[in-house]
């Protein structure tokens, strides 16, 4: 049991090395998720997760190579190896640090309700009672509407796209997500009809502290580069020039 263990931890500190001693990084993401990531007709990824991930990697000098999968994928990808880092709008909570490790966070922004325009929905179990939230699976969001309102209906969805869609469909009746994502889907011409209900939602325990670059645990010196890097394209004003690129508010998380 005891050489078990020291393999593994030879293993992953061997891992770490490697990890930052490579010339190309492969980082996950989930590219259905404006204005964050998300693919252009061309095929092309897009959006502020993708341009950061750039601005960080050529800070650290290495090749960042994007690899596109479902959001509920992207730790188990981590955690065997499949990929180097998650870079995907994933909030850092005491859950997720009990399976791996986090640079940053690199933004942080509150979660918001969305509904039809003039529903006056009451944002409580009474209150949606009779209604379905729909939530991305595998989200901090998802992990809020289960813990919060446990007697609500909850539909589940791979992508934040496909919750929008069934929402101009009506075929759910609220979307609970990230508020900027919200707000970018509101001012588009399928989001004109519908509007915020009840108020911007902070919570550190359930919905994190903010947006974080996920790494393996015991990758030390990854993470130092990250959080380098990161602090160094603030500091250039690299950070806000992507920021007002895709987003009409600074997200910058406290320093």
């Amino acid at each position: 049991m005891r050489a078990k263990t020291l393999l593994l931890a030879t293993a992953t500190a061997l891992s770490a090395s490697l990890a930052f001693a490579q010339d190309t990084l492969t980082i996950g993401t989930e590219a259905s998720y404006r204005p964050f990531a998300f693919v252009l007709p061309s095929g092309e990824l897009s959006g502020f997760d993708i341009d950061i991930t750039y601005a960080l990697c050529e800070e650290m000098g290495v090749t960042c190579e994007i690899s596109n999968q479902s959001f509920d994928g992207l730790i188990p990808a981590l955690t065997v190896g499949k990929i180097d880092a998650i870079i995907a709008s994933m909030f850092i909570t005491p859950e997720r640090l009990e399976a791996i490790d986090f640079a940053g966070p690199y933004y942080n922004a509150p979660g918001l309700f969305i509904a039809a325009a003039g529903s006056e929905i009451e944002i409580s179990e009474d209150g949606l009672g009779r209604k379905t939230v729909g939530v991305q699976r595998g989200t901090t969001m998802a992990t809020y509407i289960e813990t919060k309102l446990p007697g609500v209906r909850v539909q589940f969805y791979d992508t934040l796209d496909a919750a929008t869609l069934d929402l101009t469909s009506n075929r759910i009746d609220v979307i609970f997500a990230d508020s900027v994502a919200l707000e970018d889907f509101l001012a588009s011409g399928d989001g004109e009809s519908f509007e915020i209900v009840g108020e911007p939602v902070f919570d550190d325990e359930l919905l994190g502290s903010g947006a974080g670059i996920g790494l393996r645990q015991g990758e030390d010196e990854l993470k130092a580069k990250f959080d380098e890097a990161l602090a160094a394209i603030i500091a250039s004003g690299k950070y806000q020039e992507i920021n007002d690129k895709y987003i009409s508010v600074s997200i910058l998380p406290e320093q």
